[in-house]
């Protein structure tokens, strides 16, 4: 049995344990009821007696990363009830309102609660729903239940529940999300089909997304009371089946990481990593993040309202949430699509100056200094505005956002995220219709540095950066490795997709990347503080104008590693303060260096290239001598046939293993 099954058993044991007693009847009481079952409603003509259908909730699925640690899971927790069917006979009601109220005055003092109900309340619930325990304490833990059991007074009972449980708690806590209560259970009259305890939904993140996979299918049961308010029989009608498994693509470790490097390098903030190969995100970070716990089993309106209010917005989830300026991150966009155009060649060079007029404004670089006539490379790595101003306008602001909604900008990128952000990529009549004007050539030089009306999140600036990386096609990005059933069967586990095709060129590829790799590697970048050491990477800073009315700027990194054969794509976000003087290269791309440092290992063991295959062949048969050949010098693997040594099978492919497993 694997600690899974083991997990969720004990879970279904205990929650099952107490809806599937039933009470020893002496010989002849047993002979008496052994003709009821829970459908005869010959004892409805007696005032306490009745018959019921109730649900049981089933215990939530588990929210795992990839290596099967948890991020969500559910435990046991435990209330104070008051059960009416203790009090005895009584004549009026006023008599159990008064009974009730001093049980629940010994509640209090039992948990240290202050929970009080109204007279009016009592009375209601007593008249309709007195056979059934009514919760009068808040959720706490087995061992604190231990602890009351041992000196429970009569009329007071323990009823488990499920508590929805977020181990990891702040870390990923925007992807995960949180799970309150459907409704509050009523007070009125006992309904087909009424839960034994309150059910949870899916508010927020996945918990909301894969709210169906994860909740599980409902237990049923039906129990009957005779006259005197006794019960006679209860019947298990259906044992709740446990809900299904998310199994991420998050790596904990490398989350942890990334939420640790934001914390210590910038007060809000974002981080994205994918695995250029298969669309994966092994981690996705904002800063502030907030704990789901606080919303178990209930959050009050004052702390909510705090973090609702919260300046910092700890709620939000910068990484797919927030639309940002670009800014120069998106200058290698306009480069694809110039080359790949015919606009420019790879070595063509423009005259880049310390500020150009168009139009009746100046456009300034960012530092001062004459360039003189630079080319790509040249101009990628110093980050120099009055180029892309240029090529901007030459290559024409529809032609380089048109490449850049083909790496993902202005669109969700699909992933199961609540609340991400489209972006914009406007189009000309967008920009109409905003404006009131046609596009222009300042709207061309603003674009093309990534400032204007163009935004997005540093999602899709990193998923572009995979693109980039990739050359030929943007695949469809992957936060989900598996869904498994509760038996551990995987019934969806998604292979890698192609999202969109590309068509740029080679030499725009190549030209760009160059460019890229002298952000970090030369003398002259901008980037230099992002280098590792133990690879090759190619980045992009970008400094962006965010909210002028504030002085308020944001610090960019982004881009991907090695440069040849690219494993990894990343963006970085750093939010500055109103006033404050920031910089791609001070301030963001020292954090993914920290980021990837403490992967060093793991990272240099993913990136190295894999050895050629090799097959041992007869090359003299007289003197018998052998000699290692590559695999596809030895054999011609553009046949239908799988070459295979005789005496071996080749098995049929049968379904993906289930996770999780240790990589």
């Amino acid at each position: 049995m694997t600690w899974r099954t083991i997990l969720i058993v004990s879970f279904w044991l205990q929650a099952l344990a107490w809806s599937q007693e039933s009470e020893e009847l002496p010989d002849s009481e047993a002979e008496a009821v052994s003709e009821l079952s829970a459908n005869n409603a010959s004892l409805f003509t007696q005032k306490n007696a009745r018959t019921m259908t109730l649900t049981i909730p089933a215990p939530r699925g588990l929210i795992l990363d990839r290596k099967g640690r948890p991020f969500a899971q559910t435990k046991m927790g435990y209330y104070l009830a008051l059960d009416f069917t203790q009090l005895g006979p009584i004549k009026e009601v006023t008599e159990a309102v008064v009974w009730a109220q001093a049980k629940i005055a010994e509640s209090n003092q039992l948990s240290g609660g202050e929970i009080s109900l109204s007279e009016k309340k009592l009375t209601r619930y007593y008249k309709n729903r007195r056979w059934i325990p009514r919760v009068v304490s808040q959720v706490f833990n087995e061992k604190k239940a231990k602890a009351l059991e041992k000196n429970l007074p009569e009329g007071l009972v323990i009823l488990p529940t499920y508590l929805r449980v977020y181990p990891q708690k702040k870390i990923a806590g925007h992807m995960v999300g949180y799970v309150q209560t459907k409704k509050a259970l009523d007070d009125g009259p006992i309904a087909h089909g009424d839960p034994i305890f309150k059910s949870v939904e899916g508010r927020t993140g996945f918990e909301k997304i894969f709210d169906e996979e994860l909740r599980g299918v409902p237990g049923v049961k039906k129990v009957i009371f005779d006259g005197d308010g006794n019960k006679v029989l209860e019947e298990s009608i259906r044992r709740p089946q446990p809900g299904g498994t998310i199994v991420t693509t998050l790596d904990l470790d490398w989350q942890k990481h990334a939420e640790f490097v934001l914390k210590h390098g910038t007060r809000r903030g974002a981080m994205v990593i994918i695995d250029v190969r298969t669309g994966e995100i092994p981690a996705m970070a904002s800063r502030p993040s907030y704990d789901p716990n606080e919303f178990i089993p209930y959050i009050t309106s004052k702390r909510f309202k705090e973090l609702s209010e919260d300046p910092a917005a700890p709620l939000f989830a910068r990484a797919y949430q927030s639309e940002y300026p670009p800014a120069s991150t998106f200058k290698p966009i306009v480069g694809l699509a110039a080359i790949s155009n015919g606009v420019i060649h790879a070595n063509s060079t423009i005259d880049s100056p310390y500020k150009i007029k168009i139009g009746s404004k100046w456009f300034r670089n960012h530092s001062k200094g004459n360039l003189g006539r630079i080319s790509l490379n040249s101009a990628l790595a110093r980050s120099a505005n009055p180029f892309f101003y240029r090529l901007g306008i030459m290559t024409g602001p529809q032609t380089f956002l048109s490449a850049a909604r083909r790496l993902g900008y202005g669109s969700k990128t699909g992933l199961p995220l609540f609340g991400e952000k489209p972006g914009m990529a406007p189009t000309n009549q967008w920009i109409l219709e905003k404006h009131g004007r046609p596009t222009t050539d300042g709207d061309s030089a603003i674009l093309a540095i990534g400032q204007g009306d163009l935004t997005s999140t540093p999602l899709q600036v990193a998923q572009g950066m995979a693109g980039i990386a990739n050359g030929e096609a943007l695949l469809q990005l992957r936060l989900v490795k598996q869904i498994q059933d509760f038996h551990g069967r995987v019934i969806e586990a998604p292979a890698p997709q192609k999202r969109n095709e590309l068509s740029f060129s080679p030499e725009a590829i190549n030209a760009v990347k160059r460019g890229m790799r002298n952000v970090v590697h030369a003398s002259y970048g901008t980037g230099k503080k992002g280098d590792l050491g133990f690879t090759t990477m190619c980045g992009k800073t970008g400094t962006a104008q965010w909210i002028p009315a504030k002085k308020q700027r944001l610090a960019w990194f982004a881009g991907f590693l090695p440069v040849d054969n690219p494993r990894y794509a990343f963006a970085v976000v750093y939010e500055g303060s109103p006033g404050q003087n920031v910089s791609g290269g001070k301030q963001a791309a020292p954090m993914i260096r920290r980021f990837f440092k403490k992967f060093q290992g793991e990272i240099t063991k993913a990136i190295k290239p894999p050895p050629r295959a090799l097959v041992v062949v007869e090359e003299d048969e007289e003197d018998d001598v052998l000699v290692a050949q590559p695999v596809d010098d030895a054999l011609d693997l553009t046949s239908d046939q799988t070459p295979v040594e005789p005496g071996l099978e080749i098995p049929n492919d049968g379904p993906p293993p289930a996770l999780p497993v240790t990589e």
